[in-house]
This record gives C-alpha cells, structure tokens and sequence, in this order.
C-alpha cells in the first residue's frame, strides 16, 4: 500500500484489466454458474446490439438461438468440472433477431480460494470467414464442373482434328492452338473468379494473336456474359480468325472484319441476342479458298452446330467471294449473366 492516499498494485491492476477488456475488439462476456450474465464489454455491444444494462442479469440464452439451448447446458456443466473449451464455431442471436457465426471460447473463472465461480466467455465475429469458405466451396465446384467439362471439349477437339490434319505436324500445330483459345477463355472467367467475361474483352483477346487490329471494328451495347457463353463463342472468335488470318480480311491488305451485336426484342416480348461476324476482303488479292476447316471441318462445326446448339439458338454461315458472314441468335437469358449485362443506353463501337 502506498501512503498518502495512493493506490494499491492489485488496485491499479485490476484497472488496467478492466481497460483492456473493455477496449477488447472481441465480445468478452462473464456469466456464473447458472448462466446469468455478470459482466458485458463495449465489444459484445457492438456484436450482440445490447448495451450493458440491457445484457447484465440476464440469461446467456438471450444470445443463443433455441435450437442451440443445450449447447449452453453442455458448457456450463463442463465449467463446473474445471474444464475451459477451445474455441468453436457456433451461431448466436443479435438483439434484432439476426443470426450471427461467431467463434466462441470459455474459459472457468475462479475466486481467490480457487473455487470456480463462473464463466469468461470470448465470442468473435466471423461471418466474413465464413463468406469466404462459401464463397471458396462454389468456386471450387464451379471449377470442377469447368474443368470436366473442358476435358470433354478437349476431346472432341482432338478427335475432329486428328480426323482433318494431314499430317502429325499440322495436327500439332492446330490442336494447340485450339487448346490456346480455350486457355485465352478460361483465363477471363479466372480473373473475374467465374463471374462471366465482357464480350468486347472476350473478343479482343481472341482476335489479338492475329495482329492488324486497325482492320477489325466492334459494336454493340456492354454485355457480361456466362462462362458457357465465353468458353462457346471463344472457340467461335478463334475459328473465325484463324480462318480470316490465312485466307480472309485479316490475310491480305484491304480486309476488314465487322462484328456487331444487338440485343433486339423478339416472338412473345422474348429477349434476343444477335450477333453478326462479317468480313470483307479482296477477292483479287490471291489469298486463296477458306480454308478446309471452315468448309467442313472442326471450324464448320463449332460455328454451325456447337456454339448455337450450346446457346440454345441458331446460326448461319454464308460465304461468297472476297466475303464470309456468320450470324449467331439466341436467348439473352443463355448468353448475359442475371441481373447483369443489360444493355447500356447507346452502343459501345471501337
């Protein structure tokens, strides 16, 4: 004891205690042995919506949703046996009703003869946290889900290849570059963590491995689109330019590729997405034939039979000298992402 008024060391340090909890960023709440709240910190204010004069000498049940009541039976009855529980993962009830995912820990008080009198009970919020692993479980199964069914697209890739390549080498040559395209799509739902890829984006990448971006003009409103539309119309964008960069707009000078979309109002106030690639170039020019692949092989069929099939729509291909058209139509609903993607006012042109 100090003279002169002064205070005493267990005195002080029972302030310093006090301060700490009561600056605690977790909710720190005491209870005896009957579960009767005894002491309640700024932070279970914030968490729980109870000031201290609302929370104090009452029921911990308060805090616990019914269905859960026996878990606090459980606690004290292991409190009294001297027991402190390790921190679990549990839910508890706001003063509005709301629930909150909390991770609790309780730990035996005890008076100076030792005797256990009650309960520390330390809750934190982790609703973020388990955001996050929800977030992380859809992810993953939407993962999944792509990768099998990559694997299957894969396949037919190699197997529609193998059946048009002359030889092994060219076979190389175009399975990868396939495979590339696919990665190209992929790579936008990634960043965006699957939440879908702008059209204009997903054309933009699939057209640059073949240069002459000054040839090539786009218009159309803003539209997110669904992973199955990005991986769908990016094999799409890359058969068209292949075949433009060999015997095409983008092969010989005075070429240009067009590619428009609209999204237009169709049968039964119906709303439908419309896409037009088309490309002009100098039927003079000495480039060639299409290429085969666009005649009648892998490319024919991505264009003519997988992209809309998979869009649940219809598709032309129409081809005349120093021309080619491809027309896509199919639902909004199959191609824009819920609630997203709408149509901007006026139209995005580049």
């Amino acid at each position: 004891m100090k003279s002169g008024g002064g205070k005493s060391a267990d005195t002080i340090a029972n302030a310093r205690l006090a301060a700490i909890v009561d600056s605690s960023f977790d909710a720190i709440i005491g209870k005896d042995l009957h579960s009767i709240i005894t002491d309640w910190n700024r932070a279970a204010e914030r968490l729980f919506g109870y000031g201290a004069e609302e929370a104090i000498g009452r029921s911990m049940l308060l805090l616990i949703p019914e269905h859960l009541h026996d878990e606090e039976a459980d606690i004290i009855g292991r409190i009294r046996r001297g027991e402190g529980i390790a921190s679990f993962d549990t839910m508890r009830k706001r003063k509005d009703g709301s629930l909150i995912a909390v991770s609790v820990t309780v730990s035996p008080i005890r008076n100076s003869s030792g005797d256990i009198v009650g309960a520390s009970t330390i809750a934190r919020d982790i609703t973020a946290a388990k955001e996050s692993e929800r977030r992380i479980r859809l992810l993953m199964r939407e993962v999944n889900h792509r990768v099998k069914n990559q694997f299957a697209v894969i396949l037919s890739m190699v197997r529609e290849t193998n059946k048009r390549s002359a030889n092994p080498g060219e076979f190389e040559d175009m399975i990868r570059a396939r495979i590339m395209a696919l990665s190209r799509s992929h790579d936008l739902l990634v960043t965006s963590e699957w939440a879908g890829a702008s059209l204009f984006d997903l054309i933009q990448e699939h057209l640059k491995p073949f240069g002459h971006e000054e040839r090539i003009s786009l218009s159309g409103p803003l539209l997110t689109l669904q992973s199955n539309a990005v991986q769908n119309l990016g094999m799409a964008f890359h058969e068209l330019g292949t075949n433009s960069s060999k015997y095409g707009a983008l092969a010989g000078e005075g070429g240009h590729v067009e590619i428009t979309w609209t999204v237009e109002t169709g049968p039964e106030a119906r709303r439908l997405f419309h896409l037009v690639w088309q490309e002009t170039s100098n039927a003079d020019a000495g480039i060639g034939e299409p290429d085969e692949t666009m005649r009648k092989g892998f490319g024919t069929v991505v264009l003519q039979r997988v992209a809309p099939q998979s869009l649940s729509g219809s598709s032309s291909l129409e081809r005349s000298p120093g021309a080619l058209k491809w027309s896509l139509t199919a639902p909004l609903e199959a191609i824009v992402i819920p609630q997203l993607g709408a149509e901007t006012e006026g139209d995005f042109s580049v």
